[in-house]
């Protein structure tokens, strides 16, 4: 393999990645009880607990210490412009599905990605209480606990079984009235698309404004599952940016997200 050849790269950091997510798994399993310390926000009252924080700081020594040129985007850490003049930076979302974490329920993750660029290079997801390791490399294909992922074929969006929350369905985000579609939900934004790339649903859509925490791992593995994912206007992902957040995300194979573009009212 030529030496410009970036592929063991992308090998490697998905590697550190898989390492990393484990190792999250096994601080925020520790955390129980009144341990949580939950608080709430103030710019938006979304939950944040001590494992969140716990589990930030260490990956950020865990993938840091690894990778010192690489810059930092997370959730959970004060944002630093720095990272935009990094050719590689790291997208992480200590626990994805906080609320699920603090609920008990086993649908959290840890989400993690590396991106060049403005292109997710590597990625792993997590969710310790199912032992559920989704990872990818660009160019390398996607797997969940080390098999291979792909997506369904359905071709339309009435024959599909869609990852979606409620609001998506109503009739303003529509050209035409939609067939029955079989909708169901799960907390963790990453997990969701997990779900899709290893073909468990045949799509996943949401509207709502994304951080790119929520969504940069769960691209990767889609993309390499055959998937196409855009924003909700049809426009590819880029990553690292300025103001990290998405007009929503479409992720399908590709002709059931022709389909579902198609059916979409744009202008909003």
């Amino acid at each position: 393999m030529p030496a410009s050849d970036p592929a063991p790269g992308h090998a490697a950091d998905r590697a550190l990645l898989e390492r990393a997510a484990r190792a999250a798994g096994e601080i925020a399993l520790s955390f129980t009880g009144d341990a949580l310390d939950v608080r709430y926000k103030a710019a938006d009252g979304s939950p944040v607990t001590a494992a969140d924080l716990a589990v930030n700081a260490r990956l950020e020594e865990l993938l840091r210490s690894a990778q010192p040129d690489y810059g930092w985007l997370s959730e959970e850490s004060v944002d630093n412009a720095a990272r935009r003049a990094a050719e590689r930076v790291f997208i992480v979302d200590p626990i994805d599905g906080t609320r699920s974490f603090i609920a008990g329920e086993d649908t959290w993750a840890h989400s993690l990605a590396v991106a060049e660029n403005g292109v997710i290079t590597a990625a792993a997801i997590y969710l310790p209480k199912r032992d559920l390791l989704y990872s990818a490399a660009l160019g390398q294909g996607a797997v969940l606990n080390g098999v291979p992922l792909r997506t369904t074929l359905t071709g339309t969006l009435d024959d599909a079984e869609v990852l979606a929350p409620r609001p998506v369905i109503d009739s303003p985000y529509w050209r035409v009235p939609l067939p029955p579609i079989r909708r169901a939900h799960r907390p963790s934004l990453a997990y969701r698309l997990g779900l899709v790339a290893e073909g468990r649903f045949d799509a996943m859509l949401t509207f709502r404004p994304t951080w790119e925490w929520d969504i940069a791992a769960g691209t990767l593995l889609l993309q390499e599952a055959g998937a196409r994912v855009t924003d909700r206007l049809g426009r590819p992902l880029r990553f690292n940016a300025r103001h990290p957040q998405h007009p929503g995300v479409v992720a399908a194979n590709p002709a059931l997200h022709a389909d579902i573009m198609g059916r979409l009212t744009l202008a909003l």
